[in-house]
């Protein structure tokens, strides 16, 4: 395979490229001319950061619809006498909206740009989560929950596009990764709504209603940010890209040097073209594992609290909310190893501690309370990197014309898993128990830890032409 997608080396490799990312005064790599820096050499100003802060709304709102919907099941579930495969269906249908949303949405985001999706997409989730606290049916709560997990799923390529084509490569794996601390911020934030909520008379509809609050602020904040001026350039609308980055970056920074314009046309063909498909698959799968066991304990958080003994009914939906604080711990320092240890080692290290907790879980479901909550702790707080890197790889692998879509098909591979994961959950665990149900999770992660032994690339420290080049 290409050298660029194969790592050689390994670790020392990795080390080295850490290196070049601790050194920001280097010499330009990618051909600027007349002493200005390229979009990859440029500082990290407030207004990038405000970018990267209203990006990341999409993860917080994908963090808090899908753990507050956990909570809200269990009024839910007793007030309209829904059998498991009901629940089951409310639990797993915004998932398969993320599916379709993901691949859809990626690829009208490379078509028609990321600042009408941008904005489009928080208008419509507020609209259904508006219409989900009206005195809904069961199945009109799965149609509800479906166009919600629809605009999600389209967020993500939109927002992750637009993080990694405004960021310098020095600042790209923090700015991702508080897309990644944004959605455990959500779930932690859900888990504390619902435990306020959760004795309150029909408190599911101001659950799932308060979504609203979050997407407000997002469409002020939003209105404000600029089309991608890569994506403008691939498009050959050069003009109104230099007058972005003159805005954005200041007179001192060009695009020269940038990704040349293409020579073919975005599209799911020339995705999967030359050796874009294994990366495809390899993301796919990688992913899928990493958010398989995520998603379903976010799903069913206080039924698997509750089945490991760590409380019932409100104090479930606490030990839910600490959980959820041990993944966006884990997350903060993941951003700084990501370029200190480098992508590649990062990620085996943490997905092997990772399936430790799990098989731990699965082994000994009866230990003692602080086996238990340490086992969780660990799968938890090591799941930060792998929790970034679903969202910087594919970012960093594909070039603009094609980013968005392949960010949608690596996270509509990936929420197939999910789907299927998520409405078999609460069935598996009736049938068979707690314990078996972690060692399937366990499984996953360590299909996805022998995946990337293989094949996942080290990306540290280099320019977006580089990490996308075949």
């Amino acid at each position: 395979m290409p050298s660029a997608w194969v790592p050689k080396g390994g670790e020392k490799r990795a080390a080295k490229g850490a290196g070049r990312v601790r050194g920001s005064q280097e010499a330009p790599a990618n051909g600027a001319k007349g002493g200005k820096k390229t979009l990859d050499e440029a500082a990290m100003t407030p207004f990038l950061r405000e970018i990267t802060l209203v990006s990341s709304g999409g993860a917080f709102l994908d963090g808090y619809v899908l753990s507050l919907i956990g909570v809200a099941l269990t009024q839910i579930t007793a007030q309209m006498s829904l059998t498991t495969h009901w629940t089951a269906a409310i639990g797993a249908s915004v998932l398969l909206g993320i599916l379709v949303g993901s691949i859809v949405g990626g690829y009208l985001t490379d078509i028609i740009g990321r600042k009408k999706m941008f904005v489009l997409d928080i208008i419509a989730i507020a609209l259904f989560s508006a219409l989900s606290m009206t005195d809904a049916t069961p199945m009109q709560l799965v149609i509800y929950r479906f166009f919600i997990g629809v605009f999600v799923g389209a967020d993500y390529p939109i927002a992750t596009s637009l993080i990694t084509e405004f960021t310098p490569k020095h600042h790209r794996a923090i700015s991702m990764g508080m897309v990644s601390a944004a959605w455990y911020l959500g779930a932690t934030v859900a888990a504390l709504v619902g435990y306020c909520l959760c004795d309150v008379d029909n408190g599911w509809k101001l659950m799932l209603g308060s979504a609203i609050i979050p997407c407000v602020f997002l469409l002020i904040g939003r209105c404000k940010v600029p089309e991608s001026p890569l994506w403008l350039k691939s498009k050959g609308r050069e003009e109104e890209a230099l007058k972005v980055v003159l805005r954005v970056y200041g007179a001192d920074v060009t695009l020269e040097g940038e990704e040349e314009a293409p020579k073919t046309k975005a599209g799911f063909g020339e995705v999967f073209s030359k050796g874009y498909a294994a990366r495809i698959v390899f993301l796919g799968i990688l992913t899928l594992c990493q958010v398989v066991p995520m998603y379903a304990i976010y799903t069913f958080g206080p039924q698997i609290m509750t089945a490991f003994g760590l409380g019932v009914g409100k104090s479930a939906i606490l030990g839910e909310s600490v959980l959820s604080l041990f993944f966006l711990v884990g997350s903060l320092p993941a951003m700084f190893w990501l370029n200190s240890m480098g992508r590649r080692p990062l990620l085996i290290r943490s997905l092997f501690l990772m399936a430790v907790g799990l098989v731990v879980l699965g082994l000994f479901p009866t230990a003692p309370l602080p086996v238990i909550i340490c086992a969780f702790g660990l799968y938890a707080f090591f799941s930060g990197g792998p929790g970034i890197l679903q969202w910087l790889y594919p970012n960093e692998l594909f070039p603009t014309e094609v980013r968005a879509t392949a960010v949608g098909l690596a996270i509509g591979i990936s929420r197939v898993g999910t789907i299927v994961a998520t409405y078999g959950t609460p069935i598996f665990m009736a049938a068979f128990g707690i314990g078996p149900t972690m060692l399937v999770a366990a499984g996953l992660v360590i299909l996805g830890l022998v995946l990337s032994i293989f094949m996942a690339p080290e990306t540290a420290g280099k320019s977006l032409g580089e990490t996308s080049s075949l």
